[in-house]
């Protein structure tokens, strides 16, 4: 045996396996898309101010109004967790036209050419848009906490409420990728962004109890991932909060949701390059 089949071993011992490959290029790809965020922050700066007049504002006049029942727990406390997956998903759901800028730079064909496979890409940027929405998180739990709202403090609970909130985004994020692969442009992305956002926020438990929608809006209502992640951060986010479908099934839908639109998202990311 020469000294190179010797050797042989060793070097395929440090060369990272698929599977971790795939997590280390999808880190670096978020990494870069988290940096954009560090050298202007006004995005972000600028989608707090929703949830603080959301809070402040709708917010209490609803509470006053006594409007919407909501059992046992206060409007406000009922309102919360609905504000946070509303300005997550007002935030990932624009994610897409990063991407289309990235094309009209020459970024895009970088990474298309790059040895990192398209879902570690798409895996990436999802995990960004996810990440990107855990600033909502802090601003929301800052003035839910100064209004007098009961919230969840314990360290099980805080950490449910970020990897819904992640997931939640990192779902919508990739539906707004998607999206911009199919339409390839930023006039029409914009568009089909406004028009999509609504619904998917009002066809929800957000703001309203599901039980309170007619028939044909509730059943919208269950295909909805936003649902199923403002149910999970009502149980999780705030004192007397309940979730309507057990936890497990909350976090399986969100999981299975992104699983799909990755899936769907890795196959057309290369099309926007055409």
């Amino acid at each position: 045996m020469t000294s190179l089949e010797r050797a042989a071993p060793l070097v395929a011992w440090a060369e990272p396996s698929s599977v971790v490959r795939f997590f280390l290029d999808t880190w670096t790809v978020a990494q870069g898309e988290l940096r954009k965020i560090a050298h202007d922050p006004t995005e972000l700066l600028t989608r707090a101010v929703q949830p603080i007049l959301w809070l402040l504002v709708f917010g209490q006049v609803l509470a006053q109004a006594r409007a919407i029942p909501t059992g046992s727990l206060g409007y406000m406390d009922f309102l919360a967790p609905g504000v946070l997956a509303q300005s997550a998903l007002f935030s990932a759901i624009f994610f897409g036209i990063a991407v289309i800028w990235e094309r009209d730079l020459g970024v895009l064909h970088k990474y298309l050419v790059s040895p990192a496979s398209r879902l570690s890409l798409v895996s990436g940027k999802a995990l960004a848009g996810g990440l990107r929405a855990l600033v909502q998180a802090v601003v929301v739990y800052a003035v839910a906490a100064a209004i007098g709202i009961h919230l969840r403090l314990g360290v099980a609970e805080v950490l449910g409420v970020i990897l819904v909130t992640v997931l939640g985004a990192a779902c919508f994020a990739t539906f707004s990728l998607i999206i911009a692969c199919l339409v390839r442009s930023r006039e029409r992305f914009m568009g089909i962004g406004q028009v999509l956002t609504m619904p998917l926020f009002f066809a929800s438990s957000a703001i309203y109890p599901v039980a309170l929608m007619p028939s044909w809006l509730q059943v919208v209502a269950h295909l909805n991932p936003l649902t199923y992640q403002v149910d999970a951060l009502r149980a999780l986010m705030v004192v007397g909060g309940t979730a309507t479908f057990p936890l497990a099934l909350d976090f399986g839908v969100l999981a299975v949701s992104l699983a799909v639109l990755l899936a769907i998202a890795a196959r057309l990311y290369p099309r926007l390059a055409m």
